[in-house]
């Protein structure tokens, strides 16, 4: 039988009349669709106008709570509580819940956002926030997040299910933290560069560091990110090679 893996995109994070992304283009090479949930993006009209594109494409749908700092885009770090991790992830959650079940659509998983999903990954009393939001939404949401992470290690003492997470257009340290965005070295630029590495991390479950060093991952799904000007050319080179190299490419929803 031959491995699957997921494709997910951050998408409706555009607000009111400015745009951002290519979410109706990205569609079509995705499994997943990580909907913004009006904290550090998105807003009703744009949450339900998303959620509808995925149902029509056959994309399952999930949650993707962030910061409230639209200013900064969800991407720096704020001073939080795990209480208010718990009560931010969970109105989140909930509020694209009830606009999904207004299309007839179910979510599937939860992925933070920007800094929140870089906090959470570090801080274990962050991580158990909101791995216990995800289960307090109920129905089996998949809390995606980094492999070996404390974010992994809370969705397990919580018996939420977890999906590690690797992303297509982002570089590795040694320790396998993603670069910091503000080096110059942050990003993979090139979709066939970046489409040959995911499957190197897939299928050997190993990737080349900045520092030239191997670093072992773990995937189950990989992210494309729907802010990227080069988006749509990311996802149909990321997703013909997964194919090509013997992959089936399908939600987590459906393993």
């Amino acid at each position: 039988m031959s491995r699957s893996i997921d494709l997910n995109c951050d998408l409706g994070e555009s607000y009111g009349p400015w745009r951002m992304g290519h979410d109706e283009e990205v569609m079509e090479f995705i499994t997943s669709a990580n909907v913004a949930c009006g904290f550090h993006a998105g807003d009703p009209l744009t949450m339900r106008a998303t959620v509808e594109l995925a149902r029509r494409a056959g994309v399952a749908v999930g949650a993707h709570p962030g910061l409230p700092d639209r200013l900064g885009f969800g991407r720096r770090a704020m001073a939080v509580s795990a209480a208010e991790t718990y009560a931010m992830t969970l109105y989140q959650i909930g509020a694209l819940a009830a606009v999904a079940r207004s299309v007839g659509v179910e979510l599937a998983h939860v992925k933070p956002h920007g800094a929140l999903y870089a906090m959470a990954a570090a801080d274990p009393m962050l991580a158990e926030a909101v791995a216990a939001a995800t289960r307090a939404a109920g129905a089996e949401l998949v809390l995606v997040g980094p492999p070996f992470s404390a974010l992994e290690r809370a969705a397990e003492a919580a018996g939420v299910p977890f999906a590690a997470e690797v992303f297509a257009d982002r570089t590795y340290l040694a320790d396998g933290s993603l670069t910091p965005r503000q080096r110059p070295d942050a990003f993979v630029h090139d979709p066939e560069e970046a489409a040959a590495r995911l499957v190197e991390i897939v299928t050997a479950g190993t990737v080349r560091a900045v520092s030239g060093e191997v670093v072992r991952l773990r995937a189950d799904t990989v992210c494309l990110h729907g802010d990227n000007p080069a988006a749509v050319a990311f996802a149909r080179a990321v997703r013909a090679a997964l194919l090509q190299a013997g992959l089936e490419v399908r939600p987590l929803a459906r393993r």
